[in-house]
């Protein structure tokens, strides 16, 4: 389980047990922080730089995919229109070429676009180290901060007293500390 859900978890528990705990030991208030994943997301200029990136290497594979796609097309019609007047071994030779094409344009999109893919992988290669950075930002706030818990809102929480918000310091974390 990552980090994140882990957090949402121990929120979730907090929750429930905080006024337990409290009752029955006079324990001192739940210091907790929540995350607007999507300010992080428009706001990190790292994660915008990243993105950037992804849109055009994404662009440049979805053009070459069209590219191929509009190559078999304009062969297959091509193929349509004098298949009538070809010899049966031309016929045979251009529906040859038209499946070596298609098996081509198949293997493509799925050495690109597949489970495990180009694309998948570069995604991955892209975030993963922005969401570690993220991470540690996240614990370093709570550390200095002294919170209990800090959590993000995708983790479906309902309602969350607006006091909490500690975003604005994470995204100063990550413009103090650039690495």
């Amino acid at each position: 389980m990552n980090l994140i859900k882990k957090l949402a978890l121990v929120a979730i528990v907090a929750l429930f047990v905080a006024p337990l705990v409290a009752e029955s030991v006079n324990a001192q208030a739940l210091k907790i922080g929540f995350v607007r994943d999507e300010r992080i997301k428009t706001e990190f200029k790292a994660w915008n730089k990243a993105q950037e990136q992804w849109d055009l290497e994404s662009k440049a594979w979805e053009d070459e995919a069209l590219a191929k796609q509009q190559e078999l097309q304009d062969m297959s019609d091509e193929y349509e229109k004098q298949k009538l007047i070809l010899s049966e071994d031309k016929r045979r030779e251009r529906e040859t070429a038209i499946r070596v094409k298609e098996e081509a344009l198949d293997a493509y999109t799925r050495q690109v676009f597949g489970p495990n893919g180009t694309a998948e992988r570069k995604h991955a290669e892209l975030l993963q180290p922005l969401l570690e950075r993220i991470t540690r930002a996240i614990e370093a706030v709570a550390v200095e901060g002294n919170y209990d818990v800090i959590f993000t809102l995708q983790s479906g929480l309902g309602y969350i007293k607006e006091t909490y918000d500690v975003t604005d310091k994470i995204l100063q974390y990550l413009e103090d500390n650039p690495e």
